[in-house]
Parts: structure tokens; C-alpha cells; sequence
């Protein structure tokens, strides 16, 4: 094999990319909130949870910005615009598109510039109810996402095609 081959390239920096920023929320939803309610005093949880989740963050925003930048090379190097207007095709490049555009605006706006406020304001009045919003988030995000990468994975292998 002598040839270039950006397009295999790209679809395994996409696949890499996805796997470790959802694994990564799958993680965190999953593991790190719960034992971070259980294990520590109401008023500690959040301050567990950002201390642990914050070496996290940034192997999310390079991999939130890897699935970006590949999905966009991936769509323009197959040529398949066509499939955000496809009725068959739609929900799950949009939704692709959708759960991208909510991590990045979260983990590049959100998180470093407003969320920190917000979250010490909300946890001094009720720091248990606060910890129940941040596990209620992240759970949405993650069925969200889980539902957009199967949809995706079979879309782009034609299983929703009726």
C-alpha cells in the first residue's frame, strides 16, 4: 500500500475521536456523579465532581473539536450534502451536527466562562438539588448522544433506509 488514503484516515480520527469524548460523558454520567453524591457531604459534591471532571475537559475539547473538523472533511469528501436534505437520511446528520454543536458550545462557552458562576450560585442555596440538575443534564446529553451515534452508524451503512 503505497497511496494516501485520507478518507480511511479521517473516518478512523472521526470513530477515535467520538468514542473517547462519548465514552468520556458515558463515564462521567454513569460513574463519576453518582460516586461523587455517595462519597462526599452535600455541600463537597460539586467541588468533587469539577476537581475530577475538570481533567477530563480537556480531552474533551480536543476530541469534540477532531469529530468536528473530520465529520466536516468526511461529508465534503464523500460529497454527501444531499443527506441533510434527505427525508429518510435527515434526523441523523442533523442530529450529528446538533450533539456537536451542543459539547462545543458547552465545553468551549459554557464551562470556562459561565457555568462556574451559575453552578456556585445554584449550590450555596441547594447544593443536593444542584448535583440532581448536573446528573439530569449530563444523562440527557448522553442518551442524546448514544441515539444520534447509533442512528449515524447505521444511516451511514444504509440501515435507515425504509
Amino acid at each position: 500500500m503505497t497511496a494516501f488514503n485520507d478518507f480511511a484516515i479521517a473516518r478512523a480520527v472521526h470513530v477515535f475521536s467520538v468514542l473517547i469524548w462519548i465514552g468520556g460523558v458515558a463515564f462521567v454520567t454513569l460513574v463519576l456523579l453518582p460516586a461523587c453524591r455517595e462519597m462526599a457531604a452535600p455541600r463537597e459534591q460539586l467541588e468533587l465532581f469539577e476537581r475530577l471532571e475538570h481533567r477530563f475537559a480537556p480531552i474533551a475539547r480536543w476530541t469534540v473539536l477532531l469529530a468536528g473538523l473530520s465529520g466536516l472533511w468526511l461529508t465534503w469528501r464523500l460529497g454527501v450534502w444531499e443527506r441533510f436534505t434527505d427525508p429518510l437520511g435527515w434526523w441523523w446528520m442533523h442530529g450529528m451536527v446538533g450533539v456537536w454543536t451542543l459539547f462545543a458550545l458547552m465545553l468551549y462557552v459554557l464551562e470556562p466562562f459561565v457555568l462556574p458562576r451559575v453552578f456556585a450560585r445554584l449550590a450555596e442555596r441547594d447544593p443536593v438539588g444542584m448535583m440532581a440538575r448536573i446528573q439530569r443534564l449530563h444523562r440527557v446529553l448522553l442518551g442524546a448522544s448514544l441515539a444520534v451515534v447509533l442512528g449515524a452508524v447505521a444511516g451511514s451503512h444504509g440501515g435507515w433506509m425504509f
